[in-house]
């Protein structure tokens, strides 16, 4: 998990999912040292070169797509009852009211954790609905671990507790964030407000200037 000296770290679950918490003043006072909203990671980390499957069915490379934007990564699943929906919908909100420039410049990809029940068709229609530029992905589950590793986020798993369809799956409730040279940076934690998002995008865009 994320360690950020000096600040409160808290993990819990909320409807069976794992999620992690940084405390945050009410003032939304910056966490980090470089002024960002979120938890800065040290060292910051590399989109690693894995390659998936999006929405359209054709492959799609995590740092290829990636370079030269930045990219907000997210790791849920279709059926999540509360973390992912509530994470895209305030996302959404929050481009929706950036200047087209800005806009541009930001990708969010949402990874699926559960990729036995998220087929292409079903992950399409989920994220679509939320913003049509939005990016799904899936790939295998080994794939998806290999990214979860390398991007320092806790493995999800199902829900040993829950069974048949409709059961769980456990999974990190942060957001992860790429500069447009490709290295991860900050990390915003389930509970980010829309205008911390809105703090942070143009200073995550200019990261790098």
């Amino acid at each position: 998990m994320i360690d950020a000296p000096g600040r409160v770290r808290q993990a819990w679950r909320c409807g069976g999912l794992l999620v992690l918490l940084a405390a945050c003043g009410a003032d939304a006072t910056p966490l980090s040292p470089a002024g960002f909203r979120g938890v800065d990671l040290a060292p910051p980390l590399p989109v690693p070169e894995l390659l998936f499957t999006d929405t359209d069915g054709e492959p799609w490379s995590l740092a290829t797509e990636t370079a030269d934007r930045v990219a907000l990564f997210f790791f849920g699943y279709t059926n999540c009852p509360d973390i992912c929906p509530v994470h895209l919908a305030n996302l959404a909100a929050v481009l929706d009211r950036m200047p087209d420039d800005l806009r541009r410049q930001v990708m969010v990809v949402f990874i699926t954790t559960d990729p036995a029940r998220d087929s292409v068709p079903r992950l399409r229609a989920w994220v679509k609905q939320f913003d049509r530029q939005f990016v799904g992905l899936t790939a295998s589950d080994s794939v998806i671990f290999a990214a979860e590793l390398a991007m320092g986020i806790p493995r999800a798993f199902r829900d040993s507790s829950t069974a048949g369809s409709e059961y769980l799956v456990q999974h990190a409730g942060q957001v992860v964030a790429a500069t447009r040279d490709g290295m991860i940076r900050v990390a915003y934690p389930f509970g980010t407000r829309q205008r911390d998002w809105a703090h942070d995008l143009p200073l995550l865009v200019a990261h790098g200037d």
